[in-house]
């Protein structure tokens, strides 16, 4: 069956009106064409637009990306350590101070409630703390963050209940030359033990672990 006149025409305008929605450039004398899809706006507005998390959970082991060293050796031991967080952007803000408050609750990234799991017991600042998973959050302040272990599990990160606090941590921080984008967390190895290393603006965090 052929098309009418009314068809073909209706076709050509829907092609045209979605190859008026692609951005196009071509570079005098090449062949070259670059077609741009993406809608106007930063990472962030993209992530939102196309109904993204902009802060999505990550996770991090010690030893570092241990489930690759368990795909290449099935009988190794279990880890030490694993956490499960959420990355924020900065987005063009001031965190430290602004966005984060200081002297408030801090969940340690966005969403749900960063997380700490210790597959043996681990000492920290002169502390024993049992094998165990705890959700971590922390206090800022202007020179060093109150790092805290609660036993209040599978939570919001926006609703902590400190009567379940079980430990409590004082870490000095330190100014970076550069501000980091997204909230990042992972594990240094260092001589007897680990650090768990919190970045995000302009300020690092570094919590000391042995084992």
């Amino acid at each position: 069956m052929f098309a009418t006149r009314s068809n073909i025409f209706f076709i050509a305008l829907l092609a045209g009106s979605l190859l008026g929605a692609c951005e196009t450039k071509q570079s005098k004398g090449s062949n070259t064409v670059t077609v741009n899809q993406h809608p106007a706006g930063n990472a962030a507005d993209r992530l939102a637009q196309a109904g993204l998390d902009k802060s999505p959970m990550d996770m991090a082991y010690f030893p570092v990306e241990y489930p690759k060293l368990k795909m290449a050796h099935p009988n190794l031991e279990p880890p030490i350590a694993r956490v499960i967080f959420s990355r924020p952007q900065k987005g063009g803000r001031t965190i430290f101070g602004e966005v984060v408050k200081y002297g408030s609750t801090w969940r340690m990234g966005a969403n749900e409630a960063t997380e700490l799991e210790f597959f043996r017991d681990v000492t920290i600042n002169g502390k024993t703390v049992p094998k165990g998973r705890y959700v971590l959050y922390a206090i800022p302040w202007e020179n060093e963050w109150t790092m805290i272990l609660n036993n209040d599990l599978y939570t919001w990160g926006l609703k902590i209940d400190s009567t379940k606090d079980v430990f409590k941590f004082n870490i000095p921080i330190a100014r970076t030359n550069f501000p980091f984008e997204v909230f990042t967390m992972e594990f240094i190895p260092v001589e007897k033990g680990m650090q768990l290393v919190m970045e995000w603006d302009s300020v690092r965090a570094i919590l000391p672990i042995k084992y």
